[in-house]
């Protein structure tokens, strides 16, 4: 599970980078009942925040890099970006975005690692992170596609401290790597890792990519509301054995995320 005391290596952000940010917001408003704070009074590309029952639950920006897709950027804290920053270069990633401080809130970093995946950190000022986790309408797991497990679990292991635990997924679907922050029980998997075929990966040109895992009180309920609004379904619905009923869904501007409904108990 997710939780809100962010340790080292846990997710405790996240960002969608999208091209027409009150599209995005209409869209998740419909699907997960989020209201849209823009940033007052910021110059440069249009942002603000999501909330949930008046918590803070992810950010949302206007896309700018050339040649990005729209896509969910999942950050990960750190105690300091450039030792992580060096973690990164030494395990052979990429520095995309070198550490740079936003004001007081905190210091972030975003990088890919070597098969192209991209990630981020964020060493914690005044803002530990997201204010609502594990609840519906909020970030309740993540998860990396890539072409290659064993590398994955190899960078990031050496980055994070990792703890990677796999097991077999039913009907001979591949095997599944959970992963836990270092040093904490399993009751704290944060996430998880699964290996495709580089022809699976076409949403992000080949390469490995991170996504969101939300939260809801009905999967089937949230699909209608993505196919209503203008998104789609990849996957799903479906229920996945103690894990619960999830669908692999696209907003409008193509940009990936999973609805859960939990398993009960």
């Amino acid at each position: 599970m997710i939780t809100t005391d962010f340790a080292s290596g846990s997710p405790c952000w996240l960002d969608l980078g999208v091209p027409d940010v009150p599209a995005a917001a209409a869209f998740y408003r419909a699907v997960l009942s989020w209201e849209y704070e823009p940033m007052a009074g910021e110059e440069g590309p249009e942002g603000g925040m999501f909330r949930k029952d008046g918590k803070i639950v992810a950010g949302l920006g206007q896309l700018t890099e050339e040649g990005a897709r729209p896509a969910w950027m999942i950050y990960h804290s750190v105690a300091d970006a450039d030792a992580t920053t060096q973690a990164v270069q030494r395990a052979g990633g990429t520095v995309r975005v070198a550490p740079m401080a936003l004001d007081d809130w905190g210091r972030m970093a975003q990088y890919s690692d070597p098969l192209g995946g991209q990630f981020a950190v964020w060493q914690p000022g005044t803002t530990k992170g997201v204010e609502l986790v594990d609840q519906p309408g909020s970030l309740c797991w993540t998860e990396l596609y890539t072409s290659d497990a064993a590398a994955a679990k190899e960078f990031y292991g050496g980055v994070f401290g990792w703890q990677f635990g796999d097991m077999e997924m039913p009907g001979g679907g591949g095997t599944y790597t959970l992963i836990t922050p270092a040093g904490l029980p399993e009751d704290r998997m944060h996430g998880g890792l699964m290996q495709l075929r580089e022809q699976d990966l076409a949403l992000a040109g080949g390469r490995p990519y991170w996504h969101p895992v939300f939260a809801v009180t009905d999967c089937d309920a949230a699909v209608a509301a993505v196919t209503g609004n203008g998104g789609s379904v990849q996957m799903g619905p479906e229920d996945a054995e103690g894990v619960g009923r999830l669908a692999v869904c696209l907003d409008p501007a193509g940009a990936d995320f999973v609805v859960l409904q939990p398993s009960e108990g």
